[in-house]
């Protein structure tokens, strides 16, 4: 028997059904992840499951006894005691014998999670309470677990504790995500609500991608079909009829009968609009600090960093909650005196920062208020747009534009600090934690944006997939204010962080007398004089590279012939090669240069 089944379930809120005649059954031990759009239903059908929900119509069997536990995107404000009290609260058993239990998974929960038991509930980040409430969710030792973005506000190192102990839990999962790694991880089957029918794959995300592509490709091409067909007929009628009415007459119900079918069909919702507006380019030189010192107490948040940030560089800050990242970023762009050392801003600095938790949104204005903050037309890409037709593009409806924030759901607010970051002119582009809330489709939108983006980014997040996909080198904290510069994303700074680390089973090497092992090799004359002539290389690739892309965007660039056309995109892939392994000689010819001087 199915743990939980759904048949013929319906929900309307406004507008079209949410969940239209959905039947859908969930066996003992699946891994289910739950994707859609933004809106278009996921922790409604989430609210039904756990049964704090009801339908419209329709049917929801459970199994005798299920136990169902959830984790919900909001933290309430009424959680108070220690971490340990709220646990044992939730887990609701005062049985000697279970006991022992409890006090296990709580204590594997803590761990998994990295939270302190003692810490009382009031004084924690909002991050650490979210953790709090999915501890809670595991302690409870469900059949069915209900997990809505459940790696939001979590570091990388509690994410892959959480992704371990998922895949070792016994029961059943359903989760919502938008950790690309964490799902490929984690399903062991896919559920795709769009446009209120659920479709269900049997498979993991990657086959997902591939099979769904393809039903798109065709379902497109019916709705052609059809359209094609539909119009023909609206066509014979305009002609008229009146001659041949009563030999016709099933032809024309035939008709009636298509303009009711293409009536109800829902059609897939138009993909967001949205391009970064770029100002104009900063100087070669965006950032450099010197010797960067800054503390609350022990241990420091940054001590004696140095470094150079260059435009186009796209670099990614990781670390763990509480490190520091987002205080580092307010010290590099001088939102906060450093307590010693120096940091040098560049020319021409245009910035744009999207802080973290929806960028302080006014629930009380509308979500028009918002974006034009008095305005009815924003300059974008310097064409004038009315503020309207630009919210349009990143799918609001009219309803929700004329609405209050307050009634935007997580991810709609997150698209609206997206829209809003994207209306500002920038070169220095700075994002902390952009992928939460975020529907996959925006988020590989925004992917898209960034890697076309020829200003500099600095980037605060735990999604390992976009960090791969986006930046092309990681600032790492490695414990007692030290930060690190490693070439590439995440897993390259896995790589490079094993490779590092010595063979567990080889003998360390004898010293030789006077030698000091932890002394960097020297750079030698060669090598100092390539680190001088390297700017000046770049700045010829990144001119020549600016030329070639003024070049293909000529009007009559694609008129000339085929061969130069190629000829030109090739060399514009051997520029951007030349460049990348450019900055990557000059990051290990610089590091060699500052560890001699220290």
């Amino acid at each position: 028997m199915a743990l939980i089944s759904l048949n013929g379930v319906s929900l309307t809120f406004a507008g079209p059904p949410l969940l239209d005649a959905v039947s859908l059954q969930i066996d003992d031990g699946e891994r289910l992840g739950l994707l859609g759009r933004n809106g278009a239903g996921k922790s409604t059908l989430l609210r039904i499951l756990e049964g704090t929900l009801a339908p419209d119509s329709g049917d929801v069997v459970r199994q005798p006894g299920l136990r169902v536990a959830s984790l919900q995107q909001e933290v309430p404000l009424d959680l108070a005691g220690t971490v340990r009290e709220y646990l044992h609260e939730t887990c609701g058993v005062t049985r000697s014998d279970a006991a022992w239990r409890i006090e296990t998974r709580i204590d594997q929960a803590a761990s998994d999670l990295a939270l302190d038991l003692d810490a009382t509930i009031a004084t924690l980040s909002a991050g650490s309470k979210r953790r709090v409430l999915l501890a809670a969710a595991l302690v409870r030792d469900p059949d069915l677990l209900i997990l809505d973005e459940p790696t939001n506000h979590l570091d990388l190192d509690a994410i892959r504790h959480l992704e371990d102990a998922l895949q070792h839990r016994r029961g059943t999962l359903v989760f919502v995500t938008h950790d690309r790694s964490f799902l490929r991880s984690l399903a062991t089957r896919i559920l795709d609500l769009d446009r209120g029918a659920i479709r269900s794959y049997r498979s993991g995300y990657d086959a997902y991608l591939r099979t769904r592509e393809e039903e798109q490709r065709v379902e497109v091409d019916q709705a052609a079909l059809f359209d094609k067909k539909l119009a023909l007929e609206e066509a014979w009628v305009r002609r008229g009829i009146k001659a041949r009415r009563t030999r016709n007459e099933g032809r024309v119900r035939a008709l009636e009968a298509l303009r009711v079918e293409h009536g109800a069909r829902r059609d897939e919702v138009s993909r967001v609009k949205a391009q970064l507006q770029e100002a104009e380019r900063s100087g070669r030189v965006v950032l450099r600090c010197k010797d960067l010192g800054f503390t609350y107490g022990e241990p420091p948040i940054v001590r004696g960093f140095t470094g150079t940030i260059l435009r186009g560089d796209r670099i990614g800050i990781l670390g763990p909650n509480g490190c520091g990242k987002t205080t580092l970023i307010h010290l590099l762009l001088g939102e906060i005196a450093p307590q010693q050392g120096s940091v040098t801003a560049g020319t021409k600095l245009e910035v744009a920062h999207s802080e973290q938790l929806h960028d302080a949104l006014d629930d009380t204005k509308t979500v028009v208020e918002t974006l034009g903050e008095g305005r009815d037309t924003i300059t974008v890409g310097g064409v004038e747009r009315h503020v309207v037709g630009y919210l349009r593009d990143f799918l609001f409806s009219p309803e929700q534009i004329q609405g209050p924030v307050l009634r935007l759901s997580g991810g709609e607010r997150k698209r609206l600090q997206l829209a809003r970051i994207l209306s500002r002119p920038c070169n220095l582009l700075v994002l902390d934690e952009p992928t939460n809330d975020l529907d996959l489709e925006t988020l590989e939108l925004l992917e898209e944006m960034l890697l076309e983006f020829r200003g500099t980014l600095l980037l605060v997040s735990h999604d390992r997939t976009f960090l791969d996909n986006v930046v092309t080198s990681t600032l790492v904290f490695e414990g007692a204010g030290q930060w690190r510069e490693y070439v590439g994303g995440y897993e390259d700074w896995l790589r490079q962080r094993r490779s590092a680390e010595p063979a567990p089973a080889a003998k360390p090497p004898r010293p030789k007398p006077g030698r000091d092992l932890l002394r960097p090799r020297r750079i030698t004359f060669k090598e100092k004089r390539e680190l001088a002539d390297l700017p000046g290389r770049i700045e010829r690739l990144e001119t020549e590279k600016q030329g070639v892309f003024d070049l293909m965007a000529s009007a009559d660039f694609y008129t000339t012939r085929g061969d130069e056309v190629a000829a030109t995109r090739l060399r514009l892939a051997e520029i951007e090669t030349g460049i990348h392994e450019a900055y990557g000689r000059w990051l290990e010819l610089e590091n060699l240069a500052i560890g001699e001087t220290e």
